[in-house]
């Protein structure tokens, strides 16, 4: 899938259908000369459903379909039939999925289980037909009620990736090139910055047939949170993340500050982010030999695991998969 093909974000239109008109039918038949009410009730209007689906990752689908009208009820009819329902309409959308009103930016409600089924918008109720409303005082009435209108609005769909670790890092830290070496996913990789422009899934095999989901998410840099590069975009998938793995390059020039920095962009975009476990790799470490890495140790920021990986020469990444396994269990 192309970058331009990788959709988060999304604005809807949508109203349900609006019910059906009650009968106010009076029953006539050959030989019953006063065959009272039979009219029959309205069907309900369609809903809007939103259904989970964990086989999309992506909101493409909606890019060129942006307005869902369900059907309205059929009205009722004679021999007190009742109107059929009106049918609803379906939007499948991955899992992470949140739904807010457009209006009021308020979220309603999120999308995490695979076939999950939630009512955006109830269809209006059918109005009841004549038969209900005879009484001994009123043995014909010639009225009925009329459906109630469905609802309708505009609302906005966010996806948050699911993932069980999400890499973190500038531009050009390696984060595409890990993904492709130790998962199957097949990330662009360039000698130039923001090479990622959406973010990349992959599952990491591990022993014993077992596997967890790691996240390459397009790179960080400072000012991310409040709208520079491309980081402010994609920073809401991190909230999905158990585990974040930051990366930063052997070849940088102060390891601290840039941990510092990616630290202080997360804090500002959402405080929580920083109750998640962290784990800190130092990557393209093949060109550094024992004297320079006990160097560099003397320097690293305190508090968070550290290990030193490259991905290329493929150096410490059994090491790297064994410490991920241990904190997502």
């Amino acid at each position: 899938m192309t970058e331009g093909n990788f959709v988060d974000y999304i604005k809807i239109y949508a109203s349900s259908g609006k019910g059906g008109r009650g009968s106010a039918h009076l029953h006539r038949e050959k030989y019953i000369a006063k065959g009272g009410p039979d009219g029959g009730d309205g069907g309900r209007g369609g809903h809007v459903i939103i259904r989970g689906d964990k086989n999309m990752w992506t909101l493409f689908h909606l890019k060129f379909k942006r307005h869902f009208r369900a059907e309205h009820g059929g009205d009722g009819s004679a021999s007190r039939s009742t109107g059929h329902d009106g049918s609803d309409v379906i939007i499948p959308v991955p899992l992470g999925t949140i739904i807010r009103d457009a209006d009021t930016d308020q979220v309603l409600f999120e999308v995490v289980e695979d076939g999950q089924d939630i009512i955006l918008l109830e269809g209006g109720k059918g109005g009841r037909g004549n038969w209900h409303f005879k009484s001994s005082t009123n043995q014909t009435p010639r009225y009925a009620q009329p459906g109630i209108d469905g609802q309708e609005g505009w609302y906005r769909i966010e996806l948050k990736i699911l993932a069980d670790v999400g890499l973190v890092g500038f531009p050009n830290a390696g984060k595409s090139t890990l993904l492709s070496v130790i998962t199957a996913a097949k990330p662009k990789i360039a000698d130039y910055a923001f090479t990622t422009l959406k973010p990349n899934l992959g599952i990491v095999e591990y022993r014993n047939h077992q596997s967890f989901v790691m996240a390459d998410i397009p790179g960080i840099i400072k000012g991310a949170a409040e709208g520079k590069g491309l980081g402010h975009h994609f920073l809401r998938h991190i909230e999905r993340n158990s585990t974040l793995l930051f990366l930063i390059p052997a070849d940088s020039d102060d390891i601290q500050k840039e941990y510092e920095i990616l630290l202080n962009e997360l804090r500002k975009h959402n405080p929580e982010l920083l109750d998640k476990q962290r784990l800190l790799a130092i990557s393209k470490s093949d060109m550094l030999d024992d004297e320079l890495k006990e160097e560099i140790k003397q320097d690293l920021p305190k508090g968070i695991d550290t290990l030193f990986i490259s991905s290329v020469a493929q150096l410490g990444l059994m090491e790297l998969k064994d410490k991920l396994w241990s904190m997502l269990n």
